[in-house]
């Protein structure tokens, strides 16, 4: 029977890599179709690798708490003719060298450089690199931790760093410049220090964060009056969060000009099909962004169950996997935390974050009553892509927002 391997899927647009949490099943063993066969977990979600049809697992290759890249050998799976076919996986018949050269087998001579058995079992071995330590010249041009010499690469592959990593290095060399020498002394002192295991969330967001600064990012923020949001949500039932009264009016202020949300590829402004908001929320050691579907065409009424639901299944790292489709933008509230005022950074396949502060009391005054009154104000930020718009377009449509949010019975 033929044997085809289980690969880690393409669990999202962004998804590059994700961690083994849990392997589901043992060698050996006989599953059925849409079996669950490993738990693996993102930077948005904890999910299932399952098997694509009925058959036997013949060997495990991954190893818990271990990350793989997409298209990963994960197993060996042993399928039936008809599955393997079914699957794209059947093997067209070759001739064979003899019939090629119209020569008999006697005459063919065996080349054991890539003889294979049947037995044989897919695996994917990770490439190991020795280092080479010691003092390397670099180019004259190249100054500080900028210029990572291929030996220093080699180190630092082996290590699993990069070269965000090196910010903090000294560099003993000429304009500079961080030597092999200075590296191992960085890591020499490291040891020095009481150090933890990152876990996979927190090693999922540091790189999320890596690529989303790859971009000019730019930060405004506007206050707001939040009486009108909080006395709706008094009488509401159910009642929306302070998040989800920012997400319907971010989307329906989207849903008037959707440009600032769009994505620059190449020299285009790729705009986006539906108003899909995500929304921050903090699990341990670490943030899942839900995604709520259309909220410019879902009233925030409707809204409600479907928020609620999403948040209980983020802190649970159970998200659906059509989560796995990011939004066109994201909404945080770190407010809960106290905090007034932020800068929160936009995840790389997005262009938009809104923020939401703590409210307070301030004096706000009133030509009603011409005198000052009290009143709940809010900070909210908006941080943008500056390559897609500038400053006065995210101000115009943070402006818009703040409008939306004074009247909440129109959401």
């Amino acid at each position: 029977m033929p044997t085809i391997p289980i690969l880690m899927p393409q669990l999202g647009e962004s998804i590059a890599e994700a961690t083994i949490i849990r392997i589901l099943v043992e060698a050996g063993r006989s599953v059925e179709a849409a079996s669950d066969l490993f738990e693996v977990e993102t930077n948005k979600a904890t999910m299932s690798v399952t098997a694509p049809c009925a058959g036997k697992i013949t060997q495990i290759v991954a190893v818990p708490q271990t990350s793989y890249a997409v298209g990963s050998t994960l197993a060996a799976f042993e399928i039936s003719e008809e599955d393997a076919q079914n699957l794209g996986f059947a093997e067209t018949p070759q001739p064979s060298i003899a019939q090629q050269h119209n020569t008999s087998m006697a005459d063919v001579v065996e080349n054991l450089h890539f003889q294979i058995s049947d037995e044989d079992v897919i695996s994917s071995p990770q490439p190991k690199v020795e280092p080479v330590v010691g003092g390397l010249p670099v180019p004259a041009g190249a100054t500080g931790a900028s210029y990572i010499s291929p030996r220093m690469r080699a180190r630092m592959l082996e290590l699993g760093l990069n070269a965000s990593d090196l910010a903090g290095v000294p560099g003993t060399g000429a304009g500079g410049r961080v030597t092999v020498e200075d590296f191992e002394a960085f890591l020499r002192g490291l040891e020095q220090h009481r150090m933890t295991k990152a876990s996979p969330m927190r090693i999922a967001v540091a790189d999320s964060m890596r690529r989303a600064w790859s971009r000019p990012l730019a930060t405004v923020g506007s206050p707001i009056m939040l009486d009108a949001m909080l006395a709706h949500r008094k009488k509401a039932d159910p009642k929306p969060g302070p998040a989800l009264y920012a997400i319907r009016a971010l989307a329906l202020a989207l849903a008037e000009n959707t440009a600032p949300a769009g994505r620059l590829i190449g020299n285009r402004i790729v705009h986006p099909r539906a108003i899909d908001i995500g929304f921050a929320v903090e699990v341990e050691d670490g943030v899942f962004v839900p995604v709520l579907r259309e909220v410019d065409k879902t009233p925030l009424v409707k809204l409600v169950p479907t928020y609620n639901k999403l948040v209980e299944q983020a802190r649970a790292r159970r998200l659906p996997h059509d989560m796995n489709r990011p939004g066109i933008a994201t909404v945080t509230n770190f407010g809960t935390f106290g905090i007034v005022w932020a800068t929160p950074i936009p995840l790389p396949e997005q262009n938009l974050i809104l923020g939401l502060g703590a409210g307070s009391k301030v004096p706000h005054w009133s030509n009603e009553v011409n005198q000052f009154i009290p009143v709940t104000e809010a900070e909210i930020t908006l941080s943008f892509d500056h390559r897609v718009c500038d400053g006065g377009a995210a101000g115009r449509l943070l402006k818009r927002v703040a409008e939306l949010l004074q009247r909440p019975e129109d959401l």
